[in-house]
């Protein structure tokens, strides 16, 4: 049998979902009746958004060949899926919108598929739209990849136009897998999920050797054995098979129960036979944004934990510690990828297993030099060591890409150089759309500048951001203090220069946010020692006076006086409810 393993990959909404229905359909991989739109996306959440947040396998029969999608997202905040998928397949589909055209997110896709040696087939999408335009776009994908104008194809996802001349293309271009099958078996993991009744399940690519159902299986990174309890492929539900075959995409049932057993980018051999030597797996993931994850119901601690660790096993990029926070109890530090990706967790963990989190304010990672000279990494504001301490501070930069209409430059450029962006250089992609390229401290894009750019462009911007280093910084730490009690997940660290108005709008913010209560509650944001703005609640009053009628006033004063000596002594013992939502609503400040 012929196979051919591919991926779809483009930018947020260009339709890279859409298109695989419609492969779903020509390929009769799936009945009409079963079909639905977006068929291969699983979650709730992803249909609710809009957006592909998990990669996902499909196998399809075409003519004599046998083809592996790998759908894929587009959102810069899960890359990782889509750096794993191109590790697992010989050729890529790199889709663009006949509308909008190439894409922040599009070039640095295309780049990763290039760095793997990919054949790539480049493809206008959405030629139905009204406002489409396929030549300019198609003029903008020659000059990109340097190809003929035929090499391009036109299609549409939503009608089905061009889908057979995109499957002929991979059969044509993108070469069948390379392997071994009379090698020792060597299987790539490149995704995970937890069945509660059957453990672990690996998503493999088959590299060298074949695998049976019902053998012993040896991981040799994380140096477990096992059995392979089913084996099969994704039509796209789980379909068992006798055997996978080099060359192969499918899944292995390998019934552990721990987690931790297993890892993404660990190599599948067979047990008791000579070792080979392992697969390269994949690079380190290094995240961007930490925040804090305390489940509301102290109680519900051990529930989180086991969560957290089911959906790591889902979620490569996503990574923990334990902590523990006097005001919130035991929880966990999580590094994240953008704060789309912080969301995600978010709502997953509520909807698949009905915990109920807090998320305490995000920041980045800085490296601090203290007086002893250590070189500490600091993820959480509350760990930042006294000031006395403290010799150096640094910061992580991103090199920030926006692609953007040229109309938009001169507003993109200040919001930029606003946020502390070093302005690098300009590309012209085409007669009205630039390339803009700024070098940026990381902390100034994670939270509202997504949501600025879009609005200063009205939607037409997009951006992608690489990790490129840390530079030396003036930076402090605000701590905020609720009735005089700091509390460690509202602390944060910001430019010294920005200290003040950033203090100032944080407590302004936080006095709408908390609710009143029965005594007065000062909201102050300090810096060291020293209180530089403040905010009060003014507590509830109650009409103790109700039920008087007429008669002497001094009663009506002795009531009062009364509820007067009882506030300052709920204000001296009285504790602040914060409640959750606070927190993830001080992110978007």
């Amino acid at each position: 049998m012929n196979y051919r393993n591919f991926v779809i990959i483009a930018h947020v909404d260009h339709g890279k979902s859409t298109l695989a229905d419609r492969m779903l359909e020509l390929t009769q991989t799936v009945s009409d009746r079963e079909m639905k739109d977006q068929l291969l996306d699983q979650m709730d959440l992803e249909r609710e958004r809009g957006i592909t947040i998990k990669l996902q396998p499909v196998r399809m029969r075409y003519g004599d060949y046998i083809l592996n999608l790998i759908d894929t997202p587009g959102h810069v905040d899960f890359s990782y899926e889509v750096s794993r998928s191109l590790a697992a397949v010989e050729g890529a589909i790199l889709l663009v919108d006949a509308s909008q055209g190439v894409q922040a997110q599009t070039l640095s896709t295309l780049y990763q598929a290039i760095d793997q040696n990919l054949a790539i087939i480049p493809v206008i999408n959405k030629i139905d739209l009204p406002h489409a335009e396929p030549e300019r776009r198609a003029q903008e994908l020659v000059k990109l990849l340097g190809c003929p104008p035929d090499d391009i194809i036109f299609a549409s996802g939503k009608t089905g136009a061009g889908v057979k001349e995109i499957l002929n293309r991979v059969i044509q271009i993108v070469p069948a897998p390379a392997g071994n099958q009379d090698k020792p078996l060597r299987a790539l993991v490149f995704d995970c999920i937890f069945d509660a009744y059957r453990g672990v399940v690996a998503y493999v690519r088959i590299v060298d050797g074949n695998l049976d159902d019902q053998v012993a299986i040896r991981l040799i990174q994380g140096k477990k054995e096992t059995e392979s309890l089913e084996v099969g492929y994704f039509r796209p539900g789980r379909e068992r098979s006798e055997s996978l075959r080099t060359g192969e995409i499918g899944y292995i049932v390998t019934g552990l129960k721990e987690v931790s057993d297993i890892g993404i980018g660990d190599t599948v051999t067979v047990a008791g036979k000579l070792h080979p030597e392992p697969l390269p797996g994949y690079r380190v993931v290094t995240p961007m944004v930490f925040a804090s994850l305390y489940a509301i119901d102290s109680d519900q601690y051990p529930a989180l934990r086991d969560a957290i660790g089911k959906l790591k096993l889902n979620d490569a990029s996503l990574q923990y510690v334990p902590e523990h926070s006097p005001a919130l109890g035991f929880g966990f530090r999580c590094g994240f990828l953008g704060m789309l990706h912080l969301e995600i967790v978010i709502e997953r963990l509520q909807r698949e297993y009905g915990i109920e989190v807090i998320a305490t304010v995000p920041s980045v990672a800085y490296q601090i030099t203290t007086t002893d000279g250590q070189a500490v990494e600091v993820q959480n504001p509350a760990e930042l060591p006294d000031i006395t301490r403290i010799t150096g501070m640094s910061e992580p930069w991103v090199k920030l890409e926006v692609v953007t209409p040229q109309s938009y430059l001169g507003a993109i450029m200040d919001l930029s150089v606003g946020h502390r962006g070093a302005y690098q250089h300009t590309q012209f992609l085409d007669e009205d759309r630039v390339l803009l390229s700024f070098e940026i401290p990381l902390s100034e894009i994670v939270v509202s500048y997504y949501d600025e750019l879009k609005s200063i462009s009205s939607g037409y911007a997009s951006m992608s951001y690489d990790l490129i280093g840390y530079r030396s910084a003036d930076l402090v730490k605000i701590d905020i203090l609720v009735a005089g009690n700091p509390v460690d997940a509202l602390s944060t660290i910001v430019p010294r220069t920005a200290s003040v108005s950033i203090g100032r709008t944080m407590v302004e913010k936080l006095k709408e946010l908390i609710p009143k209560h029965n005594f007065e509650v000062a909201i102050q944001a300090a810096i060291g020692g020293k209180v530089i703005a403040r905010e009060t609640i003014s507590a509830f009053r109650k009409d103790v006076t109700a039920k008087l009628y007429g008669g002497d006033v001094t009663r009506k004063n002795k009531l009062l006086e009364k509820q007067k000596k009882g506030k300052k002594k709920m204000k001296r013992f009285g504790n602040v409810d914060i409640p959750s939502n606070v927190f993830i609503d001080l992110m978007k400040r």
